[in-house]
């Protein structure tokens, strides 16, 4: 198998060779199956509770608009931490040390764009989904379909890594099938969705949020603890174990300058293009809890950061020299330390040192939960698209029913779940670090320019956008293609066509210089109407004055 858990963890894929490891099944741990069972009985209880306030499109879509800026702060932060967040970037830490750090932090350097240039902007002009905002001024047909269709490969890309990801999870902790464990994710995904729409899903997203800070916060100070909370004592101390100095230092993951910026651009931009962290903004009141929710989700993000890092040097001092925790065999055939599972399982032996055998549980309940809030999210954003931007704008030109326009998401959301667990099983034995590297491409190079220049450059026409946003998600497709991790490590040949794993420095330029240069020299009527319109865009976007969906109060 090729490197099973690289696909374990969506975002981690991008430091695969890190992340590389066998699925082990340990031993069944009753109170992680009574914990995953009480979390799916509970989670049903709120989509049941959810359906019967789901009326109107706006509730499936928005949750109504009613949700305040802190619950959807927590709703963002349990949408952007994935499996990845907790279980891959602490091994990364584990693996690579300080590295991991710099890693994680790429993930976050995406958000103050999003609070200063994106989230209020969004809220004051869109409605359901980002091609509301993409197409506020351009011709509706030719760029809501380029939207809809970035967005719908941004999220299946996305759904295969997660898919694959719960199913070995499930596999490993709890001695399921992989196939069963597939399917249980996608039967569970569908009932949030379809019955309980953006109301369950942003509820599960929080009660996880909620469970997973506790369950790291736990960690670290269990792990602090052991050395009277002095930083100090517990880096010396994970160097003595690893024999190394190196593990305090930068450069390990990451070695030479293009490959950096490239990754970087990819992280920060891709985060602002992200379709499921972008439909979150429509759920709020009005702008200002649109702001509010990005800096809480910003904290809420940030601090877990901070505790992986902890919980990554806290395997390296608890479990790296534990023979409980390593594959003993192994050890003696090749002469390292490999840990039972894979480095991903680095954070899971350690709430096995921390807290025994219950807080084993606990935590492997909360891995998964963490992966079936992310799906809930995507499978929602791709349903939207699906049925707000091409049925109703694109089929039938603003002009469907509001309860005709969420059969056809709910339709939207079975079809998503049927195909995300046919590709789950599919690609159970494939290298899928290169879907996740794509889709974050796509997000960085075909969603956020439309979007972004579409709010702050009058100049934007239809022409520009289709063009550039065409060039930008072909380029980042072909480069992925021609690069180490699909032309290499996947397609076996000796050396890479183009040099880089990470497309988006290249991809992105391409992007952003083919929309200035269609639009610039577009001459047509059409394209002065777009440059007169932005003005009025403009003020709307920045006063919220006639914005959609605001609540009454």
């Amino acid at each position: 198998m090729k490197a099973l858990f690289l696909a374990l963890f969506s975002v981690a894929a991008f430091a695969g060779e890190a992340l590389s490891g066998a699925v082990e099944k340990q031993p069944l741990n009753m109170s992680a199956i009574i914990m995953f069972l009480i979390f799916v009985g509970a989670t049903l209880g709120i989509t049941y509770w959810a359906a019967k306030r789901t009326k109107t499109a706006k509730d499936f879509y928005t949750a109504g608009g009613g949700i305040t800026g802190f619950q959807n702060g927590m709703a963002i932060a349990g949408d952007y931490m994935s499996a990845a967040s907790f279980l891959g970037i602490s091994a990364l830490v584990y693996a690579k040390g300080y590295d991991g750090l710099i890693y994680s932090i790429g993930f976050l350097v995406g958000w103050p764009i999003i609070l200063f240039m994106v989230a209020e902007q969004l809220r004051n002009l869109g409605k359901y989904t980002f091609a509301d905002v993409a197409s506020y001024r351009l011709r509706q047909t030719p760029i809501r379909t380029l939207a809809a269709f970035g967005s719908i490969l941004t999220v299946i890309l996305y759904l295969i890594a997660q898919m694959v990801g719960a199913g070995k999870l499930i596999q490993l902790l709890f001695g399921l099938d992989y196939e069963i464990a597939v399917v249980l994710v996608g039967v569970l995904m569908i009932l949030y969705v379809t019955f309980g729409g953006m109301l369950a899903t942003t509820w599960v997203q929080i009660i996880k949020a909620f469970l997973l800070l506790s369950g790291a916060t736990f960690m670290a100070i269990a792990v602090m603890a052991h050395y009277n909370f002095n930083f100090e004592t517990l880096f010396a101390t994970a160097v003595q174990m690893k024999e190394t100095t190196s593990i305090m230092a930068p450069g390990k993951l990451v070695s030479d300058p293009i490959s950096a910026i490239s990754l970087g651009i990819a992280l920060m931009f891709g985060t602002a293009g992200l379709p499921h962290i972008l439909m979150r903004f429509f759920t709020v009141s009005d702008a200002k809890e649109a702001r509010k929710s990005v800096f809480y989700a910003t904290g809420f993000i940030g601090y877990f950061y901070i505790l992986t890092f902890i919980i990554g040097f806290g395997a390296i001092v608890m479990v790296y020299q534990n023979p409980q925790y390593l594959d003993l065999a192994k050890q003696a055939i090749d002469g390292g330390s490999p840990i039972l599972g894979g480095d991903n399982m680095a954070a899971i032996h350690l709430s096995h040192a921390v807290g025994g055998d219950f807080f084993l549980g606990f935590i492997s309940a909360v891995a998964f939960a963490t992966i079936l809030a992310v799906v809930s999210g995507l499978t929602l954003a791709g349903a939207s698209a699906i049925s707000h931007d091409l049925y109703a704008s694109v089929i039938r030109k603003g002009k469907a029913d509001g309860l005709m326009e969420m059969k056809v998401s709910k339709i939207s959301t079975v079809i998503l779940g049927i195909v995300a667990i046919y590709l789950g099983i599919a690609f159970e034995e494939q290298n899928i670090a290169l879907m996740v590297g794509l889709a974050f491409a796509i997000a960085a190079s075909a969603n956020f320019p439309i979007l972004f220049l579409s709010m702050y450059w009058s100049k934007l026409t239809t022409r520009g956008a289709l063009f550039g946003g065409s060039i930008g998600l072909l380029t980042a497709a072909v480069l992925v293609v021609l690069g180490p991790t699909v032309w290499v490590d996947f397609l076996k040949h000796e050396e890479a066509i183009f040099p880089y794993k990470y497309p988006a420095l290249f991809s992105v330029t391409a992007a952003f210089v083919s929309i200035w240069f269609f639009s610039i020299t577009d001459r047509s009527e059409n394209s002065r109407k777009e440059e007169e319109a932005y003005e009025a865009q403009y003020i709307r976007s920045q006063t919220g004055i006639g914005a959609e969906g605001a609540v009454e109060h």
